[in-house]
């Protein structure tokens, strides 16, 4: 059996036990998607948003790119986030790195790698940045670690620089922004910033609906 029969075969599956508990489980996801988060994630296939955050299908709007980039230049996250944020009206946005990130690594390595460079240069932007904080740690994975937690930080702040940030934040005083790691090592999300509109109640932070970890 191939790889891809054995996906289907876990689909059909998955379908079974969902009908099993909820008969109308299907036609209430495929009525309408209200979510109450934007997920920007890096694409790698060990930090699966809904998965590591208890979520089901519906709760969570997710966008991944390598390294969870929010570039200013890029058509499609900026999209994403429009999308997100003017017309669900999500009330929080994540985005989240993680340690162990290819695509941090790489950046931090300097080697050529081809067409992908191009995309890798905006986190070498961000670690020239921060270059002398990065100085001072002796520990090579100390310091890989602290630029993961960077990479986050500067894309919470392009992501606060966004026109549809900060025109909901203006009208609505929504949504806040929170910036995360998640610990391969570990399993557990740390916090590493949160933004939350100008003039608005600072929270401790999202509460993600039926959380089971």
């Amino acid at each position: 059996m191939q790889p891809s029969e054995k996906l289907l075969l876990y689909n059909k599956a998955w379908v079974q036990d969902k009908l099993e508990l909820d008969t109308t489980y299907f036609s209430d996801l495929a009525a309408d998607q209200k979510p109450n988060f934007l997920w920007i994630g890096c694409s790698d296939s060990r930090v699966p948003a809904n998965e590591i955050t208890g979520t089901d299908p519906g709760e969570m709007f997710v966008h991944r790119n390598i390294a969870n980039l929010v570039v200013p230049d890029d058509l499609n996250v900026l999209s994403v986030v429009q999308y997100a944020v003017e017309v669900l009206q999500v009330q929080h946005v994540i985005v989240c790195g993680h340690y162990e990130c290819g695509g941090v690594k790489a950046a931090m390595s300097g080697k050529k790698l081809g067409l992908i460079d191009n995309w890798l240069s905006n986190i070498s932007r961000a670690q020239a940045k921060h270059q002398a904080e990065l100085d001072q740690i002796p520990d090579p994975q100390a310091r890989f670690d602290r630029m993961v937690e960077l990479n986050v930080q500067e894309q919470i702040l392009h992501l606060a620089d966004t026109a549809s940030v900060r025109n909901m934040w203006a009208s609505h005083q929504i949504p806040s922004l929170h910036g995360w790691v998640f610990n391969l090592r570990t399993g557990l999300l740390n916090e590493v910033i949160t933004l939350t509109p100008p003039g608005a109640t600072q929270s401790p932070g999202p509460v993600l609906a039926q959380s089971r970890h």
